[in-house]
């Protein structure tokens, strides 16, 4: 390999790939006539869970009115900040901020989702360009699709709530930044198609299940009957690519996963990402940096992990179901979550079922399909 070139590790023909420059590439007529049906099962899948952001039949962001000085978006133990002696004793003395703190708390959650949709787009788009294979790019295409619907409903959905969103945080811009730009294949899919991806099933369902907002709780089950399918890109790469790494390619995909992981795991709600929140509020950005780190312990993480929404539980799982933890990181792993217990639970992922009935929602909208008709057949 000559030096300063781009080591794909591409171990399906599916996946092979050109600079994105080189669309001389995609003028090739033999690749017109080798087009990969890998795909086809979740490109056709699309017409299924089609939905639009911007026609009320599917969600009406005007709908649910929410007074953000008096009714809370989300319960006290999603804001970690809450769980530190030093916020809560301070608005014990400020009782009238608490609802406000707690919704811009749920602000900067969506304005940080919003972002990560953003980046999405733009990766999906940036593989339309490096595929060689039709249907691999086909697909793609259809991604893009989807993520710009994402992009255009969060975008809806903090506006409706709080006029605009807040600035992404550096530490999730600068991994955005670092997988959309990845000449590499393998870095765009490991960390977006699985771990970001994986990450927003996580909070989804997280959402979907314990937010108080129906509006909110709406969109992120309209997001997950796409997201499902992403996630399921991911899969048929690692099937496909993970069994047939050489111990050095296996080494190099690993340590990409584990720097994604380690990169969200001890940065994407970390304190100092949000220091201008906690200034208008009368609080001390140091002190609660300090606070934060009295109770964010290795224990404490393995606790919340246990929960099966946990985004960085859903990280872990996605990574184990693939094939990507080997002996040499699974130590790393196990201090926060049971490897064992992850594989006893399969391959089905949280929000699976979510998704599943959001679909069917959505088929009543899409084909007049009932409901309980498919509930009907479902039981046969």
């Amino acid at each position: 390999m000559a030096d300063g070139a781009v080591r794909q590790i591409t171990k399906d023909q599916v996946y092979d790939a050109v600079a994105p420059t080189d669309f001389g590439a995609m003028l090739d007529l033999e690749r017109h006539l080798n087009r990969s049906s890998a795909f086809d099962k979740i490109i056709s899948a699309t017409h299924d869970h089609f939905w639009d952001p911007l026609d009320p039949k599917y969600i009406d962001f005007t709908s649910v009115p929410w007074d953000l000085d008096k009714d809370d978006l989300q319960p006290d133990e999603m804001v970690p900040a809450l769980q530190t002696d030093y916020v809560r004793e301070h608005f014990e003395k400020h009782p009238e901020l608490r609802v406000r703190f707690k919704n811009e708390m749920a602000r900067w959650s969506m304005s940080a989702i919003l972002h990560g949709e953003q980046g999405a787009l733009n990766l999906s788009a940036s593989l339309c360009h490096v595929l060689r294979d039709p249907g691999a790019q086909e697909y793609a295409a259809n991604q893009t699709r989807e993520e710009g619907r994402h992009v255009t409903a969060f975008a809806k959905y903090v506006k409706a709530r709080w006029g605009s969103p807040l600035p992404c945080g550096q530490v999730l811009a600068d991994l955005l930044q670092e997988i959309v730009h990845a000449p590499e294949v393998y870095k765009k899919i490991i960390g977006m198609q699985m771990l970001v991806e994986g990450l927003a099933m996580g909070a989804f369902a997280t959402i979907y299940q314990r937010w108080h907002d129906p509006l909110a709780q709406k969109l992120t089950q309209l997001v997950m009957t796409d997201e499902a399918f992403h996630h399921k890109f991911g899969k048929i790469w690692a099937d496909r690519t993970i069994p047939r790494l050489t111990a050095e390619e296996h080494e190099i995909v690993e340590n990409w996963a584990a720097h994604c992981f380690q990169t969200l795991l001890f940065n994407l709600v970390a304190p100092h990402q949000m220091k201008d929140i906690y200034a208008r509020f009368g609080l001390d950005p140091d002190k609660v940096m300090a606070a934060f780190q009295e109770i964010a312990t290795d224990a404490e993480r393995r606790e919340q992990m246990k929960e099966s929404t946990n985004i960085f539980r859903v990280l872990v799982k996605t990574l184990l179901n693939a094939g990507i933890i080997t002996d040499r990181t699974k130590q790393f792993y196990a201090m926060y979550v049971d490897l064992d217990e992850l594989r006893h639970e399969g391959h089905r992922m949280v929000g699976d079922d979510i998704a599943e009935d959001g679909i069917r929602y959505l088929q009543t909208i899409n084909f007049g399909i009932d409901r309980n008709a498919l509930a009907r057949i479902a039981a046969e």
